[in-house]
């Protein structure tokens, strides 16, 4: 399986950007798949989550009511919403696909991690 971010950019205070994340696998729909970000000298951080099916999402407290995971499983596509974007959210972002039980947010329960898309936001 092989992710591929994109959508990345730099924004200013207050804006918003679209992050996609697409697959290669043909079992894409099978998996929960998650985004997390990355600042330098950091862990990577939980944003959002999202089960197969696309029912039930998850998120991490710093960008819930502004961001928003969805998925299209025909197009085997994962996406971020991001709204209202502050400059805390200046991070790489990653897509990856969760293969592992546990609470959806954990770094260690993902694996097939995208390369990476910068977002900067400027105050």
């Amino acid at each position: 399986v092989q992710l591929q971010a994109s959508g990345g950019g730099l924004v200013q205070t207050g804006g918003s950007l679209r992050l996609s994340c697409a697959s290669s696998g043909r079992a894409f729909s099978r998996y929960a798949m998650g985004w997390f970000r990355q600042t330098p000298g950091k862990e990577r951080e939980f944003v959002a989550a999202i089960r197969w099916s696309g029912l039930t999402t998850y998120y991490a407290d710093a960008v819930k009511g502004r961001f928003t995971i969805s998925r299209d499983n025909a197009g085997n596509t994962l996406f971020l919403q991001m709204n209202s974007l502050k400059p805390e959210d200046t991070a790489v972002y990653y897509c990856g696909t969760r293969v592992y039980s546990g609470s959806f947010k954990k770094a260690d329960e993902y694996d097939y991690w995208g390369q990476g898309t910068q977002v900067t936001v400027s105050s």
